[in-house]
């Protein structure tokens, strides 16, 4: 089973978008183009609050193990 991790490695701000990539064998850039694209879409606020709360409840990976922890 896969563990979301914010990224360490390649981040812009905190790591979401990148982790998110990293998690789901993604180039990281595309996924921050949608978070963009849905953040025009929707309205600044939705998505900047969603963004907000994912930096707070995700961990940052600490574990030096690559972008993702497989767990048993």
């Amino acid at each position: 089973m896969k563990r979301l991790y914010r990224s360490t490695t390649d981040r812009q701000i905190a790591g979401v978008c990148g982790g998110l990539g990293e998690m789901f064998s993604i180039d990281p850039t595309l996924v921050r183009l949608a978070f963009v694209f849905i953040t025009i879409v929707t309205g600044l606020l939705p998505m900047v609050l969603t963004y907000g709360i994912a930096w707070i409840i995700i961990p940052q990976n600490t574990h030096g193990q690559g972008p993702y922890v497989e767990t048993r």
